[in-house]
């Protein structure tokens, strides 16, 4: 009788356990498939870098390998950082002053972006950096974190009112709609996606009801018209029709030589690279044909240098991560950390696809990075930071 009593209650124990002072850091090991998928895109961002980045280098009066050594550099830096958070317990993000304190901070900075004099615009006409000394690093890349790590902390204290519309939707949106307001101040069209839908996917997986989330979507749609209703009052509808026409046709005389000089140049040597490439250093594009080609479009050399094979191969890389990142977060020990690997998979996947979208023009150009190949030092920090955090839950997720 006492035996059938114990396995009914082992039996009925809830799949997410609470956090708690009592709870037990149960130590495994990290997910070896994850980190190796985080290596060899690291590995590979480098060496591309190495290629693209030489003759813009060279152009502004620096040595070839200058933007190449500094993100040698920040990816050291970042893989220190990713295995110290790979073995600190990540039930200290729960924490409110630590997750509230990363939210206000990135909030903060979101606001000082807009101030002239603070915020820069890299000669991009946005502003959406700050620089301090000889660096310069994104708010917006902070605050793709802190809000992950935020709202799973609100959604978890929150969790036995997320089926209200009250608790479950309103305090979320105000805050989304506060952040997405300083953004498309700077503007900032893509951060502004990827924050709106980190959030957006938390408030659905942290259990809101279906009918309060599609309400919540409606109200999203309405707001992007008014985001479009806006541009055009401010930029004239004839800046809408350009857009979408150049986007439509790039190749165009009209837009060629202007709106869709990088996009051409990018398809030309995606082109280019046929099956399995030109070979490693051997792009022609990069020699200032294909402008930033060691930012947002270094995907566009590594095809042109690596071909169909290559493309294939770093998108099945990043298809591995995602992957293993909701296995991780199915997995996980608890409602927190489930959340926040969801949160942090997410961000790294719908990046990668949106940079992807963009170089190979199926989505209009928005002005993205690629995770782990992209030059930004801040921003590949952050995501190796992330990677640490993931790692540090798959250590505790009951693995098979």
């Amino acid at each position: 009788m006492a035996s059938s009593t114990k396995t009914k209650s082992l039996g009925s124990r809830p799949r997410f356990r609470p956090a708690g002072r009592g709870r037990r850091l149960v130590k495994s090991d990290l997910d070896g498939v994850l980190l190796g998928t985080v290596i060899a895109l690291l590995v590979i961002g480098i060496l591309m870098m190495f290629s693209a980045s030489y003759p813009a280098a060279i152009e502004d009066g620096l040595s070839g390998t200058y933007y190449a050594t500094r993100q040698l550099i920040f990816a050291g830096i970042g893989l220190v950082v990713m295995a110290i958070l790979s073995v600190v317990d990540y039930h200290i993000f729960e924490k409110l002053w630590i997750s509230g304190t990363a939210f206000a901070v990135a909030l903060i900075m979101l606001v000082l972006v807009l101030i002239p004099g603070i915020g820069s615009d890299q000669g991009t006409f946005a502003m959406r950096w700050i620089a301090i000394g000889g660096l310069t690093f994104q708010p917006s890349e902070l605050m793709k974190i802190a809000i992950v790590l935020f709202f799973s902390m609100l959604i978890v204290r929150n969790e036995h009112r997320m089926n209200t519309f009250l608790y479950g939707i309103v305090p979320y949106m105000l805050m989304l709609g506060v952040i997405v307001g300083l953004m498309m101040k700077e503007p900032h069209i893509s951060g502004t996606l990827i924050i709106a839908t980190l959030a957006l996917v938390l408030i659905f997986v942290g259990g809101a009801k279906p009918l309060h989330f599609g309400i919540m979507i409606i109200v999203g749609v309405v707001g992007l018209a008014a985001v479009v209703y806006f541009l055009i009052k401010v930029k004239g509808v004839d800046y809408i029709n350009t857009r979408i026409l150049s986007w439509l046709h790039p190749f165009d005389p009209e837009y060629m030589q202007n709106e869709t000089w990088q996009t051409c140049q990018s398809l030309i040597a995606i082109g280019s690279g046929g099956m399995f490439g030109l070979g490693l250093g051997a792009s022609r594009q990069k020699y200032q044909y294909l402008p930033e080609a060691q930012n947002d479009f270094v995907f566009a050399i590594l095809c042109e240098e690596f071909g169909f094979v290559g493309a294939v191969t770093v998108i099945l890389l990043f298809c591995l991560l995602i992957f293993r990142g909701f296995y991780i977060a199915a997995k996980a020990k608890d409602k927190f950390g489930m959340l926040v690997a969801v949160g942090l998979t997410v961000h790294i996947g719908l990046q990668a696809l949106l940079n992807i979208a963009v170089v190979s023009n199926a989505i209009p150009n928005t002005g993205i990075s690629l995770p782990f190949f992209s030059y930004g030092g801040t921003a590949l920090l952050m995501q190796l930071a992330e990677m640490g955090v993931l790692l540090n839950i798959s250590r505790q997720a009951r693995l098979d």
